[in-house]
């Protein structure tokens, strides 16, 4: 048990050390995108599979509600919620089509699609990119490799390297990270 746990350990601290070595760079680059975005009236729509999707919810929840400060309610969609839109579009056109029949109706210039997907290349995630991007709209990715189609697709991403569980412990990191340096734009703006 002992080298298990250890071995666990290890693997984040150097999945850690990645988001470490570009954290200054990646993370505020990622911050003005978001805040761009709000701060011109749009919204911020969230995605993924699994895990990521209840990143996606936990993301919005902290963007509408509070993360550490009070201050106004900031516009954000997790699309992974809405039960009747998910059953309807992945029955009438397939699962490929979750994300992006939402981002067809819902997204507009100037907003931002922030999109998880571990491997890079969730089929569903990149539609929803494909059509956010169609509509003017910006994105920011969340992926556990380096140079996959979601990546290239982007307009910041963090890519971790590791196995899927580690990333997405970072990743909650990261998006705490970014949820507490919009929140403080807002507070003091």
């Amino acid at each position: 048990m002992d080298s298990a746990i250890i071995s666990e350990i290890k693997k984040h601290k150097e999945v850690l050390m990645q988001l470490e070595t570009f954290a200054l760079t990646v993370l505020p680059a990622a911050a003005k995108l978001l805040i761009g975005c709000l701060e011109q009236g749009g919204c911020i729509y969230i995605c993924g599979n699994g895990g990521s999707a209840a990143d996606s919810q936990h993301i919005a929840a902290e963007l509408v509600g509070r993360f550490r400060r009070e201050r106004r309610g900031l516009p954000a969609v997790a699309l992974t919620t809405d039960t009747s839109i998910l059953t309807s579009v992945g029955n009438d056109y397939g699962f490929e089509q979750v994300f992006s029949r939402q981002m067809e109706g819902l997204a507009a210039p100037g907003d931002v699609l922030w999109a998880f997907s571990t491997s890079g290349t969730s089929k569903n995630v990149i539609a929803a990119v494909k059509t956010a991007r169609a509509k003017g709209t910006k994105i920011l990715a969340f992926t556990g490799k380096s140079n996959t189609p979601l990546e290239q697709m982007s307009d910041v991403c963090i890519a971790l390297n590791g196995p899927t569980s580690t990333v997405q412990e970072i990743h909650q990191l990261a998006y705490h990270i970014l949820c507490d340096l919009v929140e403080e734009h807002f507070t003091e703006n």
